[in-house]
C-alpha cells in the first residue's frame, strides 16, 4: 500500500503536519531524531493502550514534540474516526518513517522536513 491508496492517507498527513512543525520549532531537529522519534512514538501509543509494557519510550533532544503529537492523534483517532485501529495507526507511523529515511538518504540532515514543507 502507498500513499496514494490509502484510506487512511489523512492520519498520515496528520502526522506530518506535526512533524513539519517540530521542525520548524527546532532547526536542531534532524532526520535521523526524527526517526527514532517515530519509533519511540509507536511504543507510546502502544502503552497508552496497554501494550508494550516491557519496552520503555526513549526520549533525545526535540524528539518529544513527535512523540506527543503522535500519540495524540492516535488517541483522537483510533477507534473513533473510520475505525482506525492500533495496528492500523502504527503502521501509519512506520509509513511516514520509511519516508523520513528514504528522503533522508538523498541529501542533508534535513532532507525529509525540506520535502514535506511544499505540500504540507
Amino acid at each position: 500500500m502507498d500513499f496514494n491508496d490509502d484510506k487512511h492517507l489523512d492520519v498520515c498527513q496528520n502526522i506530518e503536519a506535526g512533524l513539519r512543525v517540530q521542525y520548524e520549532l527546532h532547526p536542531e531537529l534532524t532526520d535521523k531524531k526524527c526517526i527514532f522519534a517515530l519509533d519511540s512514538a509507536k511504543v507510546a501509543i502502544k502503552k497508552e493502550f496497554g501494550y508494550a509494557k516491557n519496552e520503555g519510550v526513549i526520549i533525545l533532544d526535540y524528539t518529544q514534540g513527535i512523540i506527543d503529537w503522535c500519540v495524540n492523534i492516535g488517541l483522537e483517532r483510533i477507534g473513533k474516526v473510520n475505525n482506525l485501529t492500533l495496528k492500523e495507526y502504527i503502521s501509519r507511523i512506520e509509513k511516514i518513517r520509511k519516508s523520513v529515511k528514504l528522503h533522508s538518504s538523498l541529501g542533508g540532515p534535513r532532507e525529509y522536513y525540506e520535502f514535506i514543507k511544499r505540500y504540507v
